[in-house]
């Protein structure tokens, strides 16, 4: 089994159950890489904070609550063009996407970022998290 697909069913496993295979859970865990385009995690948050919804995106990486997010949100914050690539790689529509990305990015971003700060390597962190639920 490849990375990506420990990965996703990882992430599955952590925002309640969803099948490893979807392929939209595959496409935020090959974006969340640091070699991807937008430039992982960091890159991610930053994507949010320069489309005017750092309040959010801060939320999600902050230790307090998540605020919550819209779709069209989602969209702003992703800028359209990545989130059409999204959405072509899991097999969806941009609505259907951004519609599971909101419930889907701010449980992983707080996940990956338990200290409040996004931090290099946010999928080592996230693989950390997995051993640690899968060794209990």
């Amino acid at each position: 089994m490849g990375l990506m697909d420990q990965l996703g069913q990882a992430v599955g496993g952590m925002m309640g159950g969803q099948s490893g295979q979807n392929p939209l859970l595959q496409a935020i865990t090959g974006l969340l890489g640091k070699d991807s385009g937008i430039g992982g995690l960091a890159g991610l948050v930053q994507a949010f904070q320069k489309n005017g919804l750092g309040d959010i995106v801060n939320s999600w990486v902050s230790t307090g609550q998540n605020l919550p997010a819209t779709p069209s949100q989602i969209e702003q914050g992703l800028g359209s063009d990545l989130l059409k690539q999204l959405a072509g790689k899991a097999g969806l529509s941009s609505g259907a996407a951004s519609s599971q990305l909101a419930g889907l990015l701010p449980d992983l971003i707080d996940k990956l970022t338990p200290n409040g700060k996004v931090e290099a390597g946010g999928l080592d962190q996230l693989m950390k998290l997995v051993q640690g639920k899968m060794g209990a």
